[in-house]
């Protein structure tokens, strides 16, 4: 009785067991519910292409200080221990310890041009952060209203699909009775399987869009996703030459593109000092013995000198025409990209109030369709129409949901589009 009892025990503890892993599996396997807010957020946090940014801000950071360190004062400390034989007398040691502080007075505009271009490029480099912010956030966007077009599609093929099925079992009552003929069974099953081909390819289309949202957000690629959104028309109302003058005030590579004009302008600076004189100041202090480590013999110097480069068979003058042309690409590269600038915004604001008036027409034909598909099945039941009215009314349904489906992802990803163009602020 004892055993028994014990047997039971241990049955109960492992069905019970066994309860808590399913349950503990089953909150693990749950979908990671996400608005598009939240998706953007976590790309922002996650993405490689962001720390990446991050990293070269810290760097260009630090040219700063690198290029201020020239301004200041260097100190070398350097012993020497040697041990000879003059020919002369015995075999001697000789140990000398040198201290030497350089100081540049004046070095004809060169080290201030480098730090210039220093903090120059650093501005340049922080805007290049926030222009990977927006191109991340685009990559999101996009991403996200990918899924939900997929997912959408995936709706009305398995809707097609199911309407098909009911259709082909209402052919087939029919052709028993002897009312229709086998040709229509026949059409109505190859349209059945065309139909559940394109389901197999809307399912692996919709897998393949949670698989790239997940890599653009940082979550392991097999990762379960429930999305919260759905695809939603909300008004753009920013007039095109508003959204054009918003970006070239606001885009990142606009200022990028104006800065790499006083970077080049100041690689001028930089290349005209070599015309110019350098003046820096030196102390020397030094000891020197028989006996390690070498402290008696003392001397000292305090110089200030000044040196001016009079001839350079035109390598100065070659620096500066190779700095001047430099000032001019910058200068055609700003035009290119302004121009570059306004074409996309044109051609996102534009994308966007295509697909806006494709929403309207779409969603009257789906209307449309919907109405015709009803009137075409009554019609073949009551026998006053074809089976090819039927699956061309289907056909036609699908079609205008998948084509109002498309206008939605449209006018949604060029809204997104057109925010990016214009360099609206990641918040």
């Amino acid at each position: 009785m004892l055993r028994k009892n014990l047997w039971k025990k241990h049955i109960t503890s492992l069905l019970a067991g066994g309860y808590l892993l399913l349950n503990t599996a089953a909150v693990f396997a749950a979908p990671v519910e996400l608005s598009l807010d939240e998706s953007i957020e976590l790309a922002l946090k996650n993405n490689p292409a962001i720390k990446i940014a991050q990293a070269d801000k810290e760097k260009a950071s630090w040219g700063i200080n690198e290029a201020k360190s020239s301004k200041q004062p260097s100190v070398t400390l350097k012993h020497t221990s040697s041990r000879a034989d003059n020919g002369v007398s015995a075999v001697g040691n000789d140990f000398s310890n040198t201290v030497n502080l350089s100081l540049p007075i004046y070095t004809g505009g060169k080290t201030e041009g480098l730090i210039d271009q220093a903090k120059t490029n650093s501005q340049s480099v922080d805007l290049g952060l926030e222009k990977t912010k927006q191109q991340i956030k685009l990559d999101a966007t996009s991403g996200y209203f990918n899924v939900l077009q997929t997912r959408n599609l995936l709706e009305v093929s398995k809707q097609s699909v199911a309407s098909l099925k009911a259709h082909l079992k209402n052919v087939q009552a029919q052709y028993y009775v002897g009312t229709v003929a086998k040709s229509d069974v026949l059409r109505s099953e190859v349209e059945l399987a065309n139909a559940e081909q394109n389901l197999i390819k809307a399912q692996n289309a919709y897998d393949l869009a949670i698989s790239s949202l997940n890599n653009v957000i940082g979550l392991p690629l097999d990762s379960e996703i429930a999305i919260k959104d759905d695809l939603k028309y909300t008004k753009y109302n920013t007039s095109l030459d508003d959204s054009i003058k918003y970006a070239l005030n606001n885009r990142p590579d606009a200022a990028q593109a104006k800065l790499a004009v006083d970077y080049a302008k100041q690689g001028v600076r930089v290349a005209n000092s070599g015309n110019k004189p350098t003046v820096s100041f030196n102390g020397n202090t030094g000891w020197s013995d028989k006996d390690f480590p070498g402290t008696e013999d003392n001397t000292w110097s305090l110089s200030v000198a000044a040196s001016w480069n009079i001839f350079d068979s035109g390598a100065t003058k070659a620096k500066v025409k190779q700095a001047d042309f430099g000032v001019n690409k910058a200068n055609e590269q700003t035009k290119q990209t302004l121009d570059n600038i306004q074409l996309e915004v044109r051609q996102a604001y534009l994308n966007m109030n295509e697909a806006e008036k494709r929403i309207d027409t779409s969603q009257v034909a789906v209307d449309k369709a919907e109405e015709d598909f009803k009137i075409a099945q009554v019609r073949y039941g009551a026998g006053v129409g074809t089976n090819l009215d039927v699956i061309d009314a289907q056909l036609a349904l699908t079609q205008a949901k998948t084509n109002y489906i498309q206008a939605m992802y449209d006018y949604n990803t060029s809204k997104a589009k057109l925010e990016k163009a214009m360099g609206v602020a990641v918040k």
